[in-house]
This record gives C-alpha cells, structure tokens and sequence, in this order.
C-alpha cells in the first residue's frame, strides 16, 4: 500500500491533491520539503514531519533531493 503525498493547490484552490513526482528536500532550519506537481502541471510544494518525509523516501513515493 503506497502512500500519496498530498498537498493544498494554491491555482486550483483544492485540498488534499495527490502530489506526483515528489522530491523531498531539507531546509536551511533542519526541516523537511516535498515539491512536486498535481498531474496537470501546477506546481505544489508542502511542508512535512521528518518521520513521514523519510517514510515517503522508503515506500518509493518520492525521491531523496539532497
């Protein structure tokens, strides 16, 4: 069971949008950052926990980006 990043779409004004081709990248402050797009070429980015970041790296959702 693969779990999707989702994230808030500023273009579209929609909740929870299942992030496709997420790269997962650190902060200057330590924390976690997951880029990526909505499947229609909107471009979304969200903050994330550290635990559910390196979890998304190990299921094969997104790519390590540092």
């Amino acid at each position: 069971m693969s779990k999707l990043l989702t994230a808030y779409c500023m273009k579209t004004k929609e909740k929870d949008v299942p992030m496709h081709d997420a790269v997962i990248t650190k902060t200057s402050r330590g924390g976690y950052m997951a880029q990526g797009h909505d499947g229609k070429g909107n471009k979304m980015t969200t903050m994330l926990a550290e635990a559910k970041a390196l979890d998304a790296i190990k299921d094969g959702v997104a790519k390590k980006g540092w």
